[in-house]
């Protein structure tokens, strides 16, 4: 039986991955266009996010330095935030304003929601008081106190740190419901755990949310360290103390 063609554009925006991830990469597609020959035809004929294909961009961290795998739910819903890698909004450039975090950060919630965090993790916020008041002396400090004061920062010290940043929903569209996305690509991400399950350290798999936490029962996943928390746009993500005993020793929003 002949394998079910992928379009071009889609195979095309693998050119922003790793070579290390390429062959890997191809037989997801191929996973995918299995399960549902007509899925990806009709996805490359459609509007979606990430745009300038951004795709799998994500996949510029090379395989064998990935540490950690972080699976979100879905690209931001709007074409200048979403960059195909997970919660880093392409709109966001300054972190930080003289009154607290910047305005692109406040809009981009989860985002918003994960510095805080990172704040209440290394005692920069009180956890009852996280609100307004309290970011301004946080921001003043970030000028002096040799923290990042970018997103680009941000990422960079997610990468230095092995993160895979993924979304279990690798693209956007108005008028379909994520979940129905993140079960297409099912099979592309149960591809991808399965050549990491298979390094000599296995990687730990960081899931945010309902639709990611669906991945604890791949059996891919089985063999992977695991830590799972609410999607970070809500409010009391600030306070899971799992993910701040797991993000707050990296600091993360000290400069490099």
């Amino acid at each position: 039986m002949t394998s079910p063609a992928i379009p071009a554009s889609i195979v095309d925006a693998l050119d922003l991955a790793d070579a290390s991830w390429r062959p890997h990469l191809l037989r997801g597609l191929q996973a995918v266009a299995t399960a549902d020959p007509g899925y990806l035809p009709a996805l490359a004929a459609d509007d979606f996010l990430p745009t300038q294909g951004r795709l799998f961009a994500a996949f510029a961290q090379p395989l064998e330095k990935v540490r950690y795998v972080l699976v979100g739910e879905g690209p931001y819903p709007r074409a200048e935030s979403a960059t195909g890698v997970c919660f880093m909004d392409g709109a966001v450039g300054e972190l930080w304003s003289e009154t607290g975090l910047s305005k692109p950060v406040n809009r981009a919630t989860s985002l918003r929601n994960f510095m805080k965090m990172l704040l209440v993790a290394d005692g920069q916020l009180q956890l009852e008081d996280t609100g307004g008041a309290a970011m301004g002396p946080v921001a003043a400090a970030a000028r002096t106190n040799g923290s990042i004061g970018t997103l680009a920062q941000l990422q960079d010290n997610l990468t230095a740190q092995g993160f895979l940043l993924l979304n279990a929903a690798l693209v956007f569209r108005k008028h379909v419901a994520p979940v129905i996305d993140a079960r297409a690509w099912l099979p592309f991400l149960q591809t991808v755990l399965a050549v990491l399950s298979e390094r000599a350290q296995a990687p730990t798999l960081v899931l945010w949310g309902k639709i990611a936490e669906q991945l604890r029962k791949l059996p891919e996943t089985a063999g992977l360290p695991q830590a799972y928390a609410e999607h970070p746009y809500n409010l009391s993500f600030i306070g899971h103390q799992g993910m701040q005993r797991l993000f707050g020793p990296m600091a993360l929003l000290r400069a490099r």
